[in-house]
């Protein structure tokens, strides 16, 4: 090794360390855990007025739709697509009954997304969102894009059972 280069390793700054993703960057390929159950990303859709992401999560067969939205907090949902239709974009309910289970509409609202890998939606734009609660906290969403209708149920998941396992 010559002089000069040992003057140079001396006098150079060392390389930055790679950044830590966060759970709200992860893309597909990404691998996190959600509720002790490991999952690898294999889509994403974003809502940038809003702040929020739905990451379309795959475990073997199983797949599962993990909804963050940050706020003053971040909040974490993890849904599974479920069937059933509704008619028409104009006429969606205040208050829907599933499953002997009556769901209250928490808030809709709409705005473009984009849509990177494997999701319900495989291209962005317009997109409407409804969220609704039961008494026994159970979640459902609809959301509708292009004239489709996409319905979830799910939970609430508390920020301690998220983690990044592992970004690309």
């Amino acid at each position: 090794m010559s002089l000069f280069k040992r003057i140079k390793n001396i006098v150079s700054k060392p390389a930055p360390a790679p950044v830590e993703k966060s759970i709200l960057s992860l893309t597909a390929g990404d691998v996190c855990e959600v509720s002790l159950v490991t999952y690898q990303v294999t889509g994403r859709t974003q809502n940038r007025s809003r702040n929020a992401v739905v990451l379309t999560l795959q475990d073997g067969t199983d797949i599962r739709y993990l909804s963050i939205e940050e706020r003053e907090r971040t909040v974490y949902a993890l849904y599974e697509a479920i069937d059933g239709r509704l008619d028409t974009f104009d006429e969606v309910p205040t208050t829907l009954e599933l499953d002997d289970r009556a769901y209250h509409m928490e808030e809709h609202f709409s705005g473009l997304i984009s849509a990177n890998g494997k999701t319900p939606f495989m291209q962005g734009g317009d997109q409407h969102v409804w969220q609704y609660q039961s008494d026994d906290m159970k979640l459902l969403r609809v959301e509708w894009q292009d004239g489709r209708f996409m319905l979830y149920t799910g939970e609430n998941v508390i920020t301690a059972d998220v983690r990044v396992l592992r970004g690309v």
